[in-house]
C-alpha cells in the first residue's frame, strides 16, 4: 500500500494556502491554482508544514488521500518554481518556430503543423531544434509536451522525430546491416 498521503508537505515562505468551501487555493509568485478537496480528507496547516489526513478507512477515501496530497504538492511546486519540459527535434530539415502563441512545426509533412498550447502554458524555442514548454500546472505542461511529441514520434531506425530531452531511443539495426555478404 502506498504511504504518499502521509508524507508532510513543506510550504515555502512565498506560498500561501487557504481552504474555502472544499477548495484549496494555492497562491505564489508565479500565479494561483485551485485544488478540490475530496470528501473525508482534511488539511491541517501548521506553520510551514501541511498535514493531509483522512477521516475513515474506506477504499475510495484511501485512494483520494494519496492523490489529493500529490495534486496539492504539485500545485505548491508549480506556483513557486513552475514546471518545464524540453523537447528536441532530430532530423534533417526538421525545425520549429513560434508564431504568436502557437508553435509551428516543419517536420517533413507537406504542410506545417500548428500546435496551440493549453491555457496557462507558454511555449518557446531556444533554437530551431529545441522547444521548451513551461507553466505552473504540471498536467497542462505534460499534456502540451505530449501533443507536440505525438506529431512525429522518434523512429527506431534513423532516430528522427521529436523526443524529450534526455530520452533514450532504442535503436534497431536495419535490413542492410544484417544482410549476409
Amino acid at each position: 500500500m502506498s504511504r504518499i498521503g502521509y508524507k508532510v508537505i513543506d510550504l515555502p515562505s512565498t506560498v500561501n494556502v487557504t481552504v474555502n468551501n472544499g477548495i484549496a487555493v494555492v497562491k505564489g509568485l508565479k500565479g494561483t491554482m485551485e485544488v478540490k478537496v475530496p470528501n473525508a480528507i482534511t488539511l491541517k496547516i501548521e506553520g510551514a508544514l501541511i498535514h493531509v489526513s483522512r477521516d475513515n478507512e474506506e477504499r475510495q477515501t484511501k485512494e483520494n488521500h494519496g492523490t489529493f496530497r500529490a495534486l496539492l504538492h504539485n500545485a505548491i511546486v508549480g506556483v513557486s518554481e513552475g514546471f518545464c519540459k524540453t523537447l528536441e527535434i532530430v532530423g534533417i530539415g526538421y525545425r520549429a518556430a513560434i508564431k504568436g502563441n502557437d508553435l509551428v512545426l516543419n517536420i517533413g509533412f507537406a504542410h506545417d503543423v500548428i500546435i496551440t498550447p493549453d491555457a496557462g502554458v507558454k511555449i518557446s524555442c531556444k533554437t530551431a531544434n529545441i522547444v521548451i514548454v513551461e507553466g505552473i500546472d504540471r498536467q497542462a505542461v505534460g499534456q502540451t509536451a505530449a501533443r507536440i511529441r505525438e506529431v512525429r514520434k522518434p523512429e527506431p531506425y534513423g532516430g528522427k522525430g521529436i523526443k524529450y530531452a534526455g530520452e533514450h531511443i532504442v535503436r534497431k539495426e536495419g535490413k542492410r546491416a544484417s544482410a549476409k555478404k
